[in-house]
């Protein structure tokens, strides 16, 4: 479902110099230097066997839609027990299982719950690699899901083997919930959220790519279905048909004025909502009049705004459509909705998260704004648990593109990162 980050220090690839940085003193990207344990847990990361679990994850065939995420769960439960942590999975629907492995602590509160999920887009046209391949290459993985976001799964089966290597005794719990269906409906995260105790987490890290950059506020998505209906009739005689074609185009107008008005309501972090019309279909032969047309809608929702309230505004501009006039109906249905999220860039879980990640080798680049939607929106809003989302590799150069790809060395600093940030929050003196 990631789409873009809001970049702060200059114009990277992806970036929107139009959307402002979050505020933040220079002590804030202050190296705080590292423990002599601290540098003794990093150094356990396994870079080789990292790599390798990641490989694993990407030869695994199998996108959504149609949705398999099966055999790469299973590839990634075994890869979990094989290196001591306890396993639970739980289908969401025939053939879809979430997956949650555990690295216990003392204390069955305040741990950390590390957000993933086992799905990737279709393949799609324009690869010179073997999109399963799993192909290493200058320093890169190649493969479909390779930055969105499998790299980030095996960096937190990493960081979670490091901590049990290590025998560093946490008083949280450290979990990663690695989701079906993230891509298209969210029935993975739905269902997690229904079952989450929201007591038992001091924060939630999403590893999806952000180039390694610590995300405190987010966009969310909805899709709109919006089924126009005429009267079918012979072309030759247009005027007995109600051609549902016509007002469906007076409809998309309409949705490309509402996006332009948006503009004026502009997030500071993550920039406006928007509307896209992403398909029209309608029609059946040339020469009929088209008895039906759909319209297929994403509509990017800023944090805190509620989709209902955005179902009742497309149906009222609809209305005032007056397609009725014409001996049209129209029909509108939400199929999908997920809510963003924002954090203040102050609350101590995205201190912790943002300093682990600048002291295990990071970029340095300022907390910012993403204009995606990921699941880390759900726990936030189910539970009021504060989310942040920090991994490997990047949404606007990689994700959802032909020879996807992920550097090597982002992966183990990512699993570095997730390790300090961990061992900072929950280890025991």
């Amino acid at each position: 479902m990631a789409r873009d980050v809001t970049s702060h220090r200059g114009n990277r690839s992806g970036a929107d110099p139009s959307v402002p940085s979050t505020p933040s003193g220079p002590s804030q990207r202050q190296r705080a230097g590292l423990s002599p344990r601290e540098r003794e847990v990093l150094a356990l990361v396994d870079e080789d066997d990292l790599l390798d679990v990641a490989r694993a994850l990407v030869r695994v065939p199998g996108t959504n839609p149609p949705g398999e995420e099966a055999a790469r769960a299973a590839v990634l439960a075994a890869v979990c027990r094989d290196r001591g942590l306890e396993v639970g999975v739980t289908e969401v629907a025939p053939g879809r299982p979430n997956l949650v492995a555990t690295l216990p602590g003392s204390d069955p509160g305040g741990g950390l719950l590390l957000l993933g999920h086992t799905d990737v887009v279709p393949v799609g046209e324009g690869w010179t690699v073997d999109p399963f391949g799993a192909e290493v290459r200058g320093g890169r993985l190649f493969g479909r899901g390779s930055a969105d976001m499998l790299g980030g799964l095996a960096a937190c089966v990493a960081a979670m083997d490091t901590l049990r290597r290590a025998g560093v005794e946490l008083s949280g719990p450290v979990a990663l919930a690695a989701l079906v269906d993230e891509e298209e409906t969210g029935l993975g995260i739905r269902r997690l959220v229904r079952e989450l105790d929201g007591s038992t987490w001091a924060g939630c890290l999403v590893a999806e790519p952000t180039d390694l950059r610590t995300i405190v506020a987010a966009r969310g998505d909805c899709y709109l279905e919006i089924e126009v209906h005429g009267v079918a009739a012979h072309s030759g005689n247009p005027a007995d048909g109600r051609n549902a074609v016509y007002g469906a185009a007076e409809v998309v107008t309409d949705l490309e004025r509402w996006h332009h008005e948006l503009a004026d309501r502009a997030h500071p972090l993550v920039g406006p909502p928007t509307v896209s019309v992403g398909i029209v279909q309608g029609g059946r032969a040339t020469s009929t009049v088209p008895d039906h047309c759909r319209i297929s809608v994403d509509r990017r929702l800023l944090p805190g705004e509620d989709p209902a309230a955005v179902l009742a505004e497309v149906r009222s501009r609809i209305e005032r459509l007056d397609l009725g006039s014409r001996g049209l109906t129209v029909e509108v249905s939400m199929p999908m909705d997920m809510p963003g999220f924002e954090v203040p860039v102050d609350h101590p879980f995205v201190v912790t998260a943002d300093r682990a990640l600048t002291d295990a080798g990071g970029p340095g680049l300022e907390p910012g704004g993403w204009t995606a939607a990921c699941d880390g929106g759900f726990v936030a809003r189910d539970h009021g648990i504060p989310v942040v989302v920090q991994g490997p590799g990047s949404v606007a150069e990689q994700a959802h593109r032909p020879d996807e790809s992920v550097a090597v060395a982002d992966l183990a600093l990512a699993a570095r990162a997730y390790a300090l940030t961990a061992l900072r929050l929950l280890a025991r003196p």
